[in-house]
């Protein structure tokens, strides 16, 4: 047998468009994102198939390729795809080729980009709680003459702010490379993304105390607002090193 050769992307989209198997064609990463597109970017596609259905399609599974990145799946699959995972901010950005559900594929996606009450409520105060403990961790280590701790605690500490102001909002957090596109079109509430992104860049580059003390006072502010207090007060008197000095 001869391996698959490969298909370009417009050759794939006219062909699976053409075949009653294919109920939807879903785009994601930076060719769903407007402006990030680069001339190295391919096209990440997901084929979502109807449920039970067959297809020759199936033979392109699993493409990576320079230009076409392929993903075949079942419409069931697709639901669940990200549900929760780490694709579920990349599905909640994408961008429909096809939609053959009148409108189903749209919906499913809409339901990625959006977090229920319940599951915000749930997921910001634990990341609430690792933000505060990597603080923590920064700051002591700093007071205690572990720089090189101190920094990289620090950085933590962004990664699992950053999961604690989507969460609130109800959002999947944007990956990295998508942080600043996101805070430009759809900033958080309560929050400047200037501001956000350059404190970000202070704490994740250095780790300066001070800089971490006044985000967090920010932060404590609006985690208790939306309820989160008493993630928050199970920390007792270690606050103090927290809070600006």
């Amino acid at each position: 047998m001869t391996a698959q050769q490969p298909i370009a992307y417009d050759a794939f989209v006219e062909l699976a468009a053409a075949d009653p198997a294919v109920v939807g064609l879903v785009l994601k990463g930076s060719r769903a994102h407007e402006g990030m597109t680069t001339e190295h970017s391919d096209h990440d596609l997901y084929v979502v198939l109807a449920d039970g259905a067959t297809t020759a399609l199936t033979r392109f599974a699993g493409q990576r390729t320079a230009e076409l990145d392929l993903v075949v799946l079942s419409l069931d699959e697709f639901r669940a795809a990200g549900m929760p995972g780490f694709e579920r901010y990349a599905l909640a950005h994408a961008r429909i080729v096809l939609d053959m559900l009148d409108g189903g594929i749209g919906q499913i996606l809409a339901g990625k980009a959006r977090l229920d009450a319940d599951e915000a409520f749930r997921e910001a105060g634990e990341w609430l709680d690792a933000y505060a403990n990597s603080l923590y961790r920064s700051v002591k280590n700093d007071r205690d003459g572990h720089a090189l701790a101190a920094r990289l605690d620090a950085a933590d500490s962004i990664r699992f702010l950053l999961e604690l102001l989507f969460a609130l909002d109800r959002r999947p957090r944007p990956y990295n490379k998508y942080l600043e596109w996101e805070l430009a079109r759809f900033p958080l509430p309560c929050w400047d993304s200037g501001m956000l992104l350059d404190v970000a860049d202070r704490i994740s580059g250095v780790g300066d105390v001070s800089t971490q003390r006044r985000l967090f006072a920010q932060v404590e502010a609006v985690a208790r607002r939306a309820g989160h207090g008493a993630v928050l007060d199970a920390w007792g008197e270690d606050l103090d090193l927290m809070r600006p000095q």
